[in-house]
């Protein structure tokens, strides 16, 4: 038997807390899968580190364990493993972590939290403590979940997280005059929203926005991936000129004439006559597409607070920008506030839903 002393809590919740933080390294880069992150550590010190870097790619734990030297591969047996959700049980794209760890003869595994996905939700704790593992669970767990909100929204409402997120004048207006772009926010404040954009796996907005804006739906100031560009295009009424039907990322046009894909576009039908979010989340959990950023226009994000069927509101406030008329912003109705930070003269407000207790 090894003599591997219990550490303390407060030094699980040191190691783990390192796993969130090499975790959140591969946003924008694993969806559908989740941001794990996993320390191996012998007699309190790092003796690998690892993360899920890329969707298909090796998970946090073969990762760390290939980041081992050669001088210390001896002590892998000797270790403990921090991982920040828990290993996999089953053969995907990857074989199973669980048999890694396993094979590895690691005596003890602290895991964050255990994983919703039904092919592993417990089997990967089951088969390591069957194999003789001791398994800690729970350490940060509530961190560990916050890290995967969009993981665990997936699998359990089986909806992707949704993020809505608009930019208003010091007076309410998410536009002005017809036909004329009201830009609102500052130049800073918009790499802040092209690094939000690299986090998610889609972008969508309504065909208003996307007629009279032209936007690109891309994250042009900032150093990430581009997302899924979606759009609300009921009638086929867009012409195929605008930005988001180039060939900079994937496009999926939501309507109601056409399934199927055409010149490079993918096209999801809906029914016209039924609730268009519903339709919208179905569709897009379908498509394993986890997460979404609702960016436009003021009556789709309306249809989304008005359904409940959202998660995060980020509302940017120009206080030194006032229009006196145009389009106003949408009404955010019982949001709970989580975050406030100013950039010049923008103010960014992040709002959650209340979850509801029956």
């Amino acid at each position: 038997m090894l003599n591997i002393a219990d550490p303390s809590i407060m030094v699980h919740e040191r190691f783990m807390q390192r796993c969130l933080e090499l975790a959140v390294l591969g946003a924008g880069h694993v969806a559908p899968n989740p941001l794990v992150g996993a320390v191996l550590v012998h007699n309190g010190r790092i003796i690998g580190e690892g993360y899920h870097q890329q969707y298909g790619g090796p998970h946090a734990e073969v990762n760390c364990i290939n980041a081992v030297s050669e001088t210390d591969k001896a002590l892998i047996s000797q270790s403990v493993m921090y991982v920040s959700l828990e290993p996999c049980a089953h053969y995907g794209k990857t074989p199973p972590c669980a048999d890694l760890l396993i094979r590895h003869k690691i005596p003890l595994v602290v895991v964050g939290c255990r994983d919703p996905f039904p092919e592993v939700d417990g089997k990967g704790i089951e088969k390591m403590r069957a194999a003789g593992i001791d398994v800690i669970l729970g350490i940060c767990e509530e961190d560990a979940k916050e890290l995967n909100k969009r993981f665990f929204t997936y699998h359990t409402a089986y909806r992707p997280y949704v993020i809505l997120k608009w930019a208003q004048t010091a007076d309410g207006f998410i536009a002005g005059i017809p036909g004329e772009r009201l830009l609102i926010s500052n130049a800073l404040t918009n790499r802040f929203v092209h690094r939000w954009r690299s986090e998610e796996a889609a972008i969508l907005v309504g065909t208003n926005t996307a007629m009279q804006d032209d936007p690109q739906l891309n994250t042009r100031y900032w150093n990430g991936p581009d997302p899924i560009r979606l759009v609300v295009d009921i009638d086929l009424r867009l012409p195929k000129t605008l930005q988001l039907f180039n060939d900079g990322s994937k496009t999926i046009v939501i309507n109601a004439i056409r399934q199927g894909e055409k010149n490079g576009i993918q096209y999801i039908q809906i029914d016209r006559k039924k609730e268009l979010v519903p339709q919208i989340l179905k569709c897009l959990h379908q498509l394993r597409i986890n997460s979404v950023l609702v960016e436009g226009g003021a009556v789709l994000l309306q249809s989304f607070i008005d359904s409940g069927y959202w998660d995060e509101a980020r509302v940017i406030t120009n206080t030194a920008l006032t229009a006196g008329t145009g389009l106003p912003a949408p009404r955010l109705l019982m949001a709970e506030s989580v975050y406030t930070e100013q950039i010049l003269t923008d103010i960014i407000q992040v709002f959650s839903r209340p979850v509801v207790s029956l």
